[in-house]
């Protein structure tokens, strides 16, 4: 009987039954998509559905941070974090999208040393750090921010005065409090000084703390541990820090180790003295049973140039041993520190007033000049180590009448101020009262080469960050200062293959964060925070000169930090995103 002739009732029922086989079709249907394997932190977008991330890196090659081998993947961010690490699927939704497609995708970099304490405060762009693309700098050679009194405010107070900078606070925690507001370009970590902590209690004078003095610069060194230290950190080289004794040294940082902290030093000697100065390295790791970084390992002046495979088989060789021994270097062959680091110890003993009077004084004066003259073991003569004056380069300076001296040698200002090269020296320091940066020629490109080439061997500028424009703008610096980071992709890693992209980034990222017990950075992983460099392999390169630093890196296309772009397709944005970044002591409040 067919359909048409069949009664009503039985009509309606054969349609119920077809009916309820398409429900049950589609019912099924959606129950199968319910089950659809969705990737960890992407939901089922519709149209109307709101972003799920703020930012997508997509098509780029990300190298994570950690030495492995770069893959193709995208990059979310959500806030301040990385939200995920992979294929996203092409519901995905980004407030933002970057198309990173022949470029890399790295973790931002961190310097392992810089000198930006200060500067961040007088022009917190910090743009010669976040154009080459770091987001992270450590900080704190010995001298540091704090713990600051009135006698040390004092000495400072020609840099102060000339760039405006209110000294507001007296102890880290005020320190990280005064950044946090103000806001900076990058994250800023500080060590502790045993420098700064002896001259705050002891002044400048060549002498041993008595006990009394000694408990107290312990405790400072524990508050700036449990306020954020990294730890405690030494600058050998130079007065005061010389005229501490190594037991002075290892109770300090027996301080930091209870806190977690670790030991870092521009150790006593990277010249004449430099085993003896190892030794006591050595001897301090073990003794204070600390970890030891090793700030811009060298071995310095020409004497010395050939000896740094053999320092770095000392190193090894501590290793084997079990002490905890590492360093870092930034990659150029001349250094740079004041230029009052061309006069003896003795000279510089009291502080600036007390150098400046003995300038002055006829008699003291050609003394000053004759040990200069003679090579010693007793204190790095840097003048002597860098060829004389010829291989010395005025930086920057604080007295503005100065300006027009910088990027000149020495022997071009006393050729052209026709005085004895020595004289033309003090002069210089007179005239600057003892605030002249200055750049020595002073080491070799093989021994750079090895030292960059050693696995435990990380990165640093050892230099602030400054500025084309603002108020940073009318002095220069070291090179290494601008374009450190991208030299080292380029002429070591991309142009020399001293090591693979995926090595040097470790080298600049990953290796440092954990050196420093920086956790969540220098990764590229869900749950890290958000800093982030994106860079065009082939055309990154560094762009500054000893002659000319004040120029920006090229390939650098974007930098985020904490989330935020900083540089968006090579140009700088308002953002300021960086942050005091804590040790592992901190007790918060």
């Amino acid at each position: 009987m067919s359909q048409r002739n069949a009664p009503k009732a039985a009509r309606l029922f054969l349609f119920a039954r077809r009916m309820t086989r398409a429900t049950l079709f589609f019912t099924l249907l959606a129950a199968a998509a319910c089950l659809l394997v969705v990737p960890p932190g992407v939901g089922v977008t519709t149209a109307t559905e709101a972003p799920q991330y703020d930012l997508f890196i997509r098509n780029g090659r990300v190298i994570d941070g950690t030495g492995r081998a770069g893959l193709a993947a995208d990059v979310a961010v959500k806030g301040d974090r990385i939200a995920f690490v992979g294929r996203l699927p092409g519901g995905a939704r980004a407030r933002r999208e970057i198309d990173a497609r022949g470029l890399v995708v790295a973790p931002g970099f961190i310097d392992m040393l810089g000198q930006s304490e200060q500067n961040v405060l007088i022009d917190p762009r910090a743009m010669s750090k976040v154009m080459m693309g770091v987001t992270t700098e450590v900080t704190g050679e010995g001298g540091s921010i704090a713990p600051t009194n009135e006698r040390l405010i004092k000495e400072d107070e020609d840099f102060n005065r000339r760039y405006n900078l209110t000294v507001d606070w007296r102890t880290l925690d005020e320190y990280f409090r005064r950044l946090a507001r103000q806001g900076a370009g990058i994250n800023i970590a500080t060590f502790v000084g045993a420098t700064q902590v002896r001259a705050y209690v002891v002044g400048f004078d060549n002498r041993a703390p008595t006990p009394e003095e000694l408990e107290k610069m312990k405790a400072l060194v524990a508050d700036a541990m449990k306020e954020g230290a990294l730890g405690v950190s030494t600058s050998l080289q130079y007065v005061p820090a010389r005229f501490a004794k190594t037991d002075e040294i290892v109770e300090l940082a027996k301080v930091a180790r209870e806190y977690g902290g670790i030991y870092a030093t521009h150790q006593r000697s990277e010249a004449n003295a430099l085993d003896s100065s190892l030794a006591e390295v050595f001897e301090i790791a073990r003794r204070a049973r600390i970890p030891v970084e090793i700030w811009h390992l060298k071995t310095a002046y020409r004497k010395n140039w050939g000896r740094m495979p053999e320092v770095l088989s000392k190193i090894g060789a501590a290793r084997a041993r079990g002490l905890d021994i590492t360093a870092d270097v930034y990659p150029y062959t001349a250094a740079s520190t004041s230029l009052t680091a061309c006069l003896p110890p003795w000279a510089l003993e009291g502080g600036t007033e007390k150098m400046l009077a003995r300038l002055r004084d006829a008699a003291t004066r050609e003394r000053i000049k004759q040990d200069i003259l003679k090579d010693s073991n007793d204190w790095e003569n840097i003048y002597l180590g860098s060829g004389g004056a010829a291989g010395v380069l005025i930086g920057s300076v604080v007295n503005r009448e100065l300006e027009s001296m910088q990027g000149k040698r020495v022997s071009e200002i006393a050729k052209e101020q026709g005085k004895d090269e020595l004289d033309a020296l003090l002069d210089f320091i007179l005239a600057d009262r003892g605030q002249t940066g200055a750049i020595y020629f002073m080491m070799s490109e093989d021994d750079l080469r090895a030292a960059l080439r050693a696995p435990f061997v990380k990165i640093c500028t050892d230099s602030g960050a400054r500025a084309t424009d603002g108020p940073l703008a009318g002095s220069k610096s070291h090179p290494r200062g601008w374009g450190t980071f991208p030299r080292v992709l380029s002429r070591y890693a991309r142009d020399e293959h001293l090591f693979t992209l995926e090595e040097a980034v470790h080298k600049m990222t990953g290796m440092s964060a954990a050196r420093v017990g920086l956790r969540d950075r220098g990764v590229l992983r869900a749950g890290a925070f958000a800093d982030i460099a994106v860079f065009d392999p082939a055309r990154v390169r560094d762009r500054a000169t000893f002659e000319e630093p004040n120029q920006y890196a090229e390939g650098i296309r974007y930098v985020i930090v904490n989330g935020q772009v900083e540089v968006d397709g090579g140009r700088r944005t308002d953002a300021n995103a960086g942050r005091p970044l804590r040790g592992p002591g901190y007790r918060g409040r």
